[in-house]
């Protein structure tokens, strides 16, 4: 498998993701393409004396900046390494791409290269969340889509469950829709309706769940809209952080501390691993038709290494093939897309006739005053 990486992308890019690169390849024996500026990355990758035939280079001349609107740079930088990365999944050259750059812009870049899943119309961030229980949970979505339809988190949900079923190997993921309560009538109209939607599918849908519950490990699917989802990832990042670093404090402030701390060393090592983002690398693109992954733009070399072998390991599973048979062959999906395109041809026509009365109006004003004249 041969996983290609944006070695532009990301805030300490290209130094991080070289070097993540290359002990993905020491330690995990993962092939890696890095595509970006060859005259940036080959002096950085010379430094670390990769394992030979592990790491290639691809040159591409230019880069999509975080701040950059995703749909404008992707049309104007045409040999951008986001874009690059994609588009040799789709030649074949590489079985997955990865990128800690602009996720809006590695969002759409594996929508316009690969194409979107049947019965899909939106793509979405599938993140794999640690939890209380132990086991992980999928977040779907975790920061693509700021406006949703209730249609569209249903198929959030029918993704999100797949990924569940075939990376976490549960048979039959429960999946829970975020809400500001666990009663059927809270939340958002379109919160509302989707209960009534995901109610009526064929998943194992238990309802409801508060904000509390994300990390809980009761349920396997979390389902909710990409602005909510990423609040709720970033808080939970947020927690960890200040937990660990007033855990740190009090135990400095004292001899007890200090002493207790040799004795707790494995236990926070092991407490630390199970939350900590560097362990866990990306989170997958669901619905667009291929493997593509994003890792936090903060990411070190850790992360990235742990990300590539995320992709490596999605590669191998086929797990785009897999989540590909669970949404085509679904009804619901089918359903939901169905009247999805109903209601946009409803619309249309709607406009036609607004349109057509306005000519006919215009058209009978004019005859009018041409009479009076």
């Amino acid at each position: 498998m041969k996983i290609a990486v944006d070695a532009m992308g990301g805030d300490f890019a290209p130094q991080s993701i070289v070097e993540g690169a290359v002990q993905a390849a020491v330690d995990y024996e993962c092939r890696v393409i890095l595509v970006g500026d060859r005259e940036l990355v080959e002096p950085q990758l010379d430094k670390l004396a990769p394992p030979d035939g592990y790491i290639q280079v691809k040159h591409a001349s230019e880069v999509v900046r975080m701040d950059e609107a995703p749909r404008r740079a992707l049309s104007r930088k045409r040999d951008s390494s986001i874009l690059r990365a994609f588009e040799l999944v789709k030649s074949g050259e590489a079985n997955a791409a990865l990128s800690a750059g602009n996720s809006g812009a590695a969002m759409l870049a594996g929508l316009y290269v690969l194409g979107p899943l049947p019965n899909v119309d939106r793509p979405c961030i599938g993140s794999i969340l640690p939890t209380g229980k132990g086991g992980p949970t999928v977040m779907a979505d975790a920061g693509a889509n700021v406006d949703c339809k209730p249609h569209n988190l249903v198929q959030f949900a029918f993704m999100g469950s797949a990924l569940a079923k075939y990376s976490l190997e549960i048979a039959n993921p429960k999946v829970g829709l975020l809400s500001i309560g666990e009663e059927a009538g809270k939340g958002n109209e379109i919160v509302r309706t989707t209960f009534n939607l995901l109610k009526r599918s064929n998943l194992n849908f238990v309802g409801n769940i508060e904000g509390s519950d994300v990390f809980s490990g009761d349920v396997d699917v979390v389902v909710c809209d990409g602005f909510v989802g990423n609040v709720a990832l970033k808080t939970g990042e947020g927690v960890v952080q200040i937990l660990a670093r007033a855990l740190k404090d009090e135990i400095r402030s004292s001899a007890l501390g200090r002493f207790g701390y040799i004795f707790m060393r494995p236990a926070l090592k092991k407490f630390k691993s199970r939350f900590d983002y560097d362990e866990h690398g990306g989170a997958l693109l669901l619905g667009i038709d291929g493997i593509g992954l994003i890792a936090h733009g903060r990411s070190n070399p850790k992360a990235i290494k742990n990300a590539v072998k995320m992709a490596d390991g999605f590669a191998r599973n086929r797990i785009d093939r897999r989540i590909r048979e669970e949404v085509e062959s679904s009804i619901d999906l089918k359903q939901s897309v169905g009247d999805k395109v109903h209601q946009v041809i409803e619309t249309l026509k709607e406009k036609k006739i607004e349109m057509d009365l306005k000519g006919a109006g215009e058209k009978a004003g004019r005859a009018t005053s041409e009479e009076s004249t």
